[in-house]
């Protein structure tokens, strides 16, 4: 088995792996010649969902790439979603990177609170258990999701938090199209 740590970026609801930070990461961490998945789950109402997602996450993990030398970047939706899979396949990473992470948190709009609603869990603290390490990353001034709803996540299941005062959703949006910060937790 390869003894190199490999990493995850997870977009969240209705994104993709070319949005956001995402590639200026992908393309950060294989300069340093690290391996480096970004898969696009499926997006849209019908088709986001916790199974969906979860099913193509299983592939990864079929083939021995989701192991204790892992690393997992997830933003927004995408927190909640590895945290339950994490739990639900009792499977074990070193290292979770959530940036802007919320569980159970309705009211966004009509169309992203259908495809997150199957994501959420009632047992978030349990992916303690399964990562050596959580970092949180989240903003004061989410447009998105209130402030208190990502503190609340982080105080869950954090082994380190870093709020980014006025930082948005920490997406492209916001002026995240590069996300230095991030690379001195990886």
């Amino acid at each position: 088995m390869n003894s190199k740590n490999n990493y995850f970026i997870i977009h969240g609801s209705f994104g993709n792996p070319f949005g956001n930070w995402f590639p200026w990461l992908h393309d950060f961490l294989e300069a340093e010649e690290k391996q480096v998945y970004v898969p696009q789950f499926p997006i849209g109402v019908g088709f986001q969902n916790y199974e969906n997602w979860s099913k193509l996450l299983k592939y990864y993990l079929d083939l021995n790439l989701i192991n204790e030398k892992t690393i997992i970047i997830g933003h927004s939706i995408a927190p909640v979603f590895i945290s339950k899979f994490l739990i639900e396949n009792k499977v074990k990473v070193k290292k979770l990177i959530f940036v802007c992470g919320f569980n159970n948190y309705l009211g966004i709009n009509e169309q992203y609170d259908v495809v997150n609603k199957s994501m959420y869990l009632d047992n978030l603290e349990d992916v303690k258990q399964h990562a050596d390490e959580i970092i949180c990353f989240y903003s004061n001034n989410d447009p998105y999701v209130k402030y208190d709803v990502e503190k609340d996540f982080a105080d869950k299941i954090a082994t380190k938090q870093v709020l980014i005062p006025n930082a948005g959703h920490i997406n492209s949006e916001s002026g995240y199209d590069t996300f230095e910060e991030i690379v001195h937790y990886i």
